[in-house]
Parts: C-alpha cells; sequence; structure tokens
C-alpha cells in the first residue's frame, strides 16, 4: 500500500552560523518544483568554538539551538506543515559531544536530530539546486554552497552531478583558525592567512576544476544573500531588485574595505548583519580565492540549497522516483 506524500513540509537547518526554516509545497505548475510557502533564520551560532581541539559544543550554545528550533518549530506548524525534517550540518556533525545535543533536542521538542555526513549534506544540496527554474537550461556549472562550518563543491555536467566534495572552509571555521581577533582590523598577514589557507585546502582536496571558461559558478549560502543585501542598500534598491550576479572584483573590493574596519565599524554597513560582522570578511575572501579556482569571473547567487533538497525528498521522493 503507498502512503500518500505531505502537500506541505517543513526543513529545519542547523548549520554551524544560523539555523534556517523552510516550508514549502508541491508547485502544481511544474512537476517536480516546489512553491516557498515560509522561511525564516535564527542566527544562533551554534558553532561557536568549532575549532577547539577536540571540537565540543558549549553548553550556551546548544541552549540557543534548542530555543531557536522550538521557536521554528511553531512557525512550521503555524504554515501548515505536516511533516517535519530536523537536520544538522559541519559544527554538529564534528563535536565529540554531538549525541549530547540529540538527546537534549529530543527531550525538548520530541523531535529526532538526522546528522547529514559531508557527503549527505553535499547531495542534499544538489538536489536543491535541480529544484532552480533560473538554471534550467544550465548544463555545466559549479554549485558552492558556504555555510559557517563548511564548504561544499559541486561540479554539474549534462545537468547531472560529476563530482561532490566537502570541505571544512565554512567561514566561522576559517575566522576561528585564522583571524585571533576578528572584532579588530585585520591584518594583512591575516587576510593573506585566510587566502592562504582556502588555497591550501582546496588543492589537498580530490576536486579537479576541469570546465573551460566561461564558467558557469552557482554560490548558495548567507555570504552571497549577505553581499547582494549591502548592494541593495548602497544603491537604494530593494533585495529583490538587485542582480544575482556576484562580480568577483566586487566581492574582493568588499573584502578589502570590511577588513579595514573593526567589528563595530562592520557593523555600520547597511546590509550586514551584526550577527556576521565577525566572519563576513574571511567568506567573501573564500569566494574570491573559490573564483580563481574556478576561472571563473562572477557567481550567480541561488536561493535552491539544502532545505530545498531535503523538502523536495519529502515531497517527491528520491530523484529515481520523482516525477
Amino acid at each position: 500500500m503507498t502512503t500518500a506524500r505531505p502537500a506541505t513540509v517543513a526543513v529545519i537547518d542547523i548549520g554551524s552560523n544560523s539555523i534556517k526554516l523552510l516550508v514549502a509545497a508541491r508547485d502544481p505548475s511544474a512537476a517536480g518544483r516546489l512553491t516557498q510557502v515560509f522561511q525564516r533564520t535564527e542566527e544562533t551560532r551554534i558553532g561557536t568554538g568549532i575549532t577547539d581541539n577536540p571540537p565540543r559544543l558549549r553548553d550556551e550554545a546548544m541552549a540557543r539551538a534548542v530555543v531557536s528550533v522550538g521557536t521554528l518549530l511553531a512557525d512550521a506548524a503555524a504554515h501548515g506543515a505536516e511533516a517535519i525534517r530536523i537536520v544538522a550540518t559541519s559544527a554538529v556533525r564534528d563535536a565529540v559531544n554531538r549525541d549530547t545535543f540529540i538527546t537534549r533536542l529530543r527531550e525538548a521538542t520530541g523531535h529526532t536530530l538526522t546528522v547529514l555526513t559531508g557527503a549527505a549534506e553535499a547531495e542534499g544540496i544538489g538536489r536543491g539546486i535541480a529544484c532552480d527554474p533560473a538554471l534550467a537550461d544550465t548544463r555545466e556549472f559549479y554549485l558552492f554552497d558556504l555555510g559557517g562550518g563548511s564548504l561544499e563543491m559541486l561540479e554539474f555536467r549534462d545537468g547531472a552531478v560529476r563530482q561532490l566534495t566537502s570541505l571544512q572552509l565554512g567561514c566561522v571555521r576559517v575566522t576561528e583558525r585564522c583571524v585571533p581577533e576578528p572584532a579588530r582590523a585585520f591584518t594583512a598577514g591575516e587576510i593573506e592567512g585566510v587566502r592562504s589557507h582556502v588555497r591550501h585546502v582546496i588543492r589537498e582536496s580530490d576536486f579537479r576544476f576541469a570546465l573551460e571558461p566561461p564558467v558557469v559558478a552557482v554560490a548558495t549560502g548567507g555570504t552571497a544573500t549577505t553581499f547582494r543585501a549591502v548592494e541593495a542598500a548602497a544603491s537604494g534598491k530593494s533585495f529583490a531588485s538587485t542582480s544575482p550576479i556576484l562580480p568577483v572584483p566586487a566581492l574582493n573590493a568588499l573584502a578589502a574595505r570590511l577588513a579595514t574596519l573593526t567589528i563595530d565599524g562592520r557593523r555600520t554597513i547597511p546590509g550586514v548583519p551584526a550577527a556576521r560582522a565577525d566572519v563576513f570578511p574571511a567568506a567573501l575572501l573564500t569566494l574570491v580565492e573559490l573564483a580563481g579556482f574556478a576561472r571563473a569571473a562572477e557567481f550567480r547567487h541561488s536561493f535552491y540549497n539544502l532545505r530545498f533538497g531535503l523538502a523536495a525528498d519529502m515531497l517527491y521522493g528520491s530523484p529515481a522516483s520523482a516525477p
């Protein structure tokens, strides 16, 4: 007997920097597509101390996360979610005390947390990007999802994933490793330290950049969203009216500008969230270095990420069984 799939679902993604909710439904106008019903972000930073040895979730961060998940569960119910999935990525999967957090969350909410492997996270992101109608006719491209704890890199050829990997290059992790005091202006040595660390980790990975220019490079995650928010504020436009194209020189220029400021100065820049002001410069520098490897002059921003991929699975089943 076949069980009917839910018409509206919710995904809560516990990332290293933020916890995000997506409520989505089937799009009646296109098979396999989603309609976004509601979304919300809680800037919780469960990944504080992600570079500790060994990595350990701090009690206060776990407490914040449990409260945030409770808030998002209420939002999901209010928007008609018939099924809910809660997942965690880099910070939780690396933590030696992740089982403690899983237990606390279950006791507080009654929900079970799934901790995704790096490969499963990358696969979910790949499924999510397939839901983006703006990329429906793009057959070859790179996809970079930059989070707080990890960076997922995928290569698409003929519309299918040919390579994927997950690297420990999230902006929280890189900042903690390379910038001892991110509240003050970055030194030239710290800027180069971020750049060289990113280059080293990518070179040591098994990912090979083989697409020929002109390369399409797609960026998902909070760094791309924040860059567009800064551009919107500077131009007096609404976010929706900004271009999804992120030129690499503009990313580099903003990174250089922010690195010269203290955290208080960064927080005065319209569009920069106060909770991300410490890690945003390193995140921008990471994107710039990625562009060099990909030989890309720009990134194309997409909102279709891990949450969309997991929601698509819940609504339609695995790719093999999806319409």
